[in-house]
């Protein structure tokens, strides 16, 4: 199994922020493909204050060497102080859709 490929989530406040983020990895090139899912309920302690949010998760998938600059992406762009950028590997897939991921996340 390889780990070439792999999956960039965070959250964010509103749907809006989240397809501006997830429009912002596909036009880079940083991200392949972009889901957003949501609204979800996030509960958080925050400056000691255990929080509940209505929050929109996005997931992109990227190729593993595009990671650290996504990330990057995400956090420029993002309206946290603190946000959650969390890189997960994919193990395996459909290696034509897998293919397809590599090549469109080339300058």
């Amino acid at each position: 199994m390889s780990t070439d490929h792999v999956i960039v989530a965070t959250t964010t406040d509103s749907e809006d922020a989240a397809h501006a983020l997830a429009a912002a990895a596909v036009e880079t090139k940083l991200g392949a493909c972009a889901q957003i899912v949501g609204p979800i309920t996030s509960v958080f302690r925050w400056e000691g204050i255990v929080e509940t949010a209505r929050e929109w998760r996005v997931e992109v998938k990227t190729a593993a060497d595009r990671a650290e600059a996504l990330t990057e992406e995400l956090r420029a762009r993002h309206a946290y102080d603190v946000p959650e950028v969390i890189v997960t590997p994919i193990i395996g897939g459909h290696a034509e859709y897998l293919s397809w991921l590599e090549t469109e996340t080339r300058p």
